[in-house]
């Protein structure tokens, strides 16, 4: 595409779905198609720690680190992507009460798939391609420990469904379509040209974790 969608209003769009449904590889390309910023939990984590190790308290800084970024661009009139998985209701609610505190309209997008396929896909991760590269390590037990943890949209909760086999061209469909009729989308480009604002020293508190100070700097485009 030569010129990106406009989004009518900054739009903050989150994801669901088990480990290997898709949703960075998604986001990344939407990212690509809308002027939107990819804010993507798993390479901020890989930023920050030389060797991760997806604990209670690096999740708390990644996840503190991740709702500071949303909201700068948010305040700067910059739609958002949020790449991590929104797992729980408790969660979503959290999202969506920051969304609404900036005057932005929340969207939820749930990826479907079985856990065979989810887990087949993680368990052939190549960290040589780019949706990969920054994906956590999940074994068996660890992937089944996650998705039992998970807990699906509620009824009462307003969502998009696609399938994580489909094809890019026909999740992005079903999306835009959905942003459409809700009035958020425009095929007008005239903003397109607006400058995201550029995030660095971007770094939790002191004595919250293990921060390699080499690598502090961070700009999401």
């Amino acid at each position: 595409m030569n010129s990106k969608l406009s989004l009518t209003k900054p739009t903050f769009i989150m994801l669901y779905g088990f480990p290997g449904s898709g949703k960075t590889y998604f986001a990344r390309q939407l990212c690509e198609q809308l002027h939107a910023a990819h804010v993507q939990g798993n390479r901020i984590r890989h930023e920050l720690f030389e060797e991760p190790r997806f604990d209670r308290q690096e999740n708390e800084i990644v996840s503190h680190l991740m709702n500071y970024m949303t909201e700068e661009f948010l305040n700067a009139g910059m739609s958002v992507v949020f790449d991590m998985n929104a797992s729980r209701i408790s969660e979503r609610r959290a999202l969506r009460d920051m969304a609404r505190k900036a005057k932005v309209h929340p969207v939820l997008v749930w990826f479907q798939i079985d856990t065979e396929s989810a887990f087949a896909r993680v368990a052939t991760r190549d960290r040589r391609k780019t949706d990969d590269k920054y994906a956590s390590p999940l074994d068996r037990s660890t992937f089944d420990s996650t998705i039992s943890h998970m807990q699906n949209p509620a009824v009462t909760e307003d969502y998009i469904v696609i399938s994580g086999k489909h094809t890019f061209h026909t999740q992005r469909s079903a999306v835009f379509k959905k942003l459409y009729d809700i009035g958020l989308l425009s095929t007008d480009s005239s903003k397109a040209n607006v400058a995201m604002p550029g995030l660095v020293n971007l770094v939790p508190t002191p004595n919250m974790g293990r921060v390699d100070n080499t690598r502090r700097n961070i700009i999401i485009r």
